[in-house]
């Protein structure tokens, strides 16, 4: 017999409603012997309301001497770790990656900057604006991504214009505790303001958090629950890669039962959104990723981090087409 939780969550299922707030709570103490029934839960949530596999890979466009201090980034210049630095690609050095991407059979292609972001349209967001428009003329068929950071209303509306499919703009942990452990040069509240103001201009939203910073899983469903409200459509979740010459490089991992909960409990509360592995998939979670990508996870980041090497894209693809064996109706 399941415990009242689960029975509780499988409606769920019927409605397409985010489960409550107390519900998700209870489901998190779960015992380890009914963790299985948990996950198999969110595969159901996930196979009835969300899209197919979502799939993306990306490109560290420029990297290093950040001014923002996030505590498990290499790329920041209050850090000393030996993460690459360079200035802004160029534009037809980006297209080259992405065509590489393309001819790997992947769908999006994501520009990232290192950098708090643009307040004007300078030189440097021109070229990421002469990349977009070439990629959309050689590739209209595919779809171009961007997360440069905080940016201007004009600078939104420059990328708006281009069509993007989504913006990327993680918000790392639940609000509460993101000054303790993420960050002091800004602030949740700028991020969040950032978001609304991308969602009330049209933008598809691509936020996400890290998990085994230090938060709690009450800090994580609070995490939930806040992309939940602000309607974001993409949320990645990437598992902490300690880092050398970070405060986190120490950082002990934490335990994959705890990972797969996560997975579960984010698909429970955002039913319709994409939820997808990123960092730390296939070098924290190794041998349990399979398992984790069927714990209502729905997109996966392939090809390689921002100052990390991921998994080969065919390798990639033949791991998702084999998972898809287990999403046939």
């Amino acid at each position: 017999m399941l415990p009242k939780a689960l029975e509780e969550a499988y409606s769920v299922l019927d409605t397409g409603e985010p489960i409550s707030r107390e519900l998700a709570e209870s489901l998190a103490v779960l015992p380890g012997e009914n963790t299985l029934d948990l996950l198999s839960l969110a595969h159901k949530v996930k196979n009835k309301y969300s899209e197919d596999m979502h799939s993306c890979s990306i490109i560290s466009a420029k990297s290093g001497l950040c001014s923002e201090n996030c505590k498990f980034c290499a790329q920041s210049a209050h850090h000393d770790s030996n993460a690459d630095i360079y200035d802004l690609m160029e534009p037809e050095t980006i297209v080259e990656q992405a065509a590489i991407c393309f001819e790997n059979g992947m769908e999006r292609f994501g520009i990232v900057t290192s950098g708090a972001g643009f307040k004007v349209i300078n030189d440097d967001f021109k070229s990421i604006l002469q990349a977009i428009d070439t990629l959309k003329e050689r590739y209209p068929d595919k779809k171009i991504c961007a997360a440069v950071g905080t940016i201007s209303d004009e600078c939104i509306d420059e990328l708006l214009a281009r069509d993007i499919d989504n913006y990327g703009f993680n918000l790392q942990v639940a609000p509460a505790k993101f000054e303790e452990l993420v960050a002091t040069t800004h602030t949740s509240d700028d991020k969040i303001s950032m978001i609304k103001k991308l969602t009330a201009k049209g933008a598809s939203v691509c936020s996400g958090g890290v998990l085994g910073i230090g938060e709690t899983m009450a800090d994580r469903i609070e995490l939930a629950y806040t992309f939940q409200e602000l309607e974001v459509n993409v949320i990645p979740l990437n598992v902490l890669m300690p880092m050398e010459g970070t405060p986190l490089e120490h950082q002990k991992p934490i335990p994959v039962i705890e990972v797969a909960k996560t997975f579960a409990l984010f698909r429970l509360i955002n039913p319709t959104k994409v939820i997808k592995f990123a960092a730390g998939r296939e070098t924290m979670m190794n041998d349990y990723q399979g398992l984790l990508m069927l714990s209502g996870a729905n997109g996966l980041l392939m090809g390689g981090y921002l100052t990390a090497r991921g998994r080969d894209i065919p390798l990639d693809q033949t791991f998702t087409d084999q998972l898809a064996a287990f999403s046939k109706k």
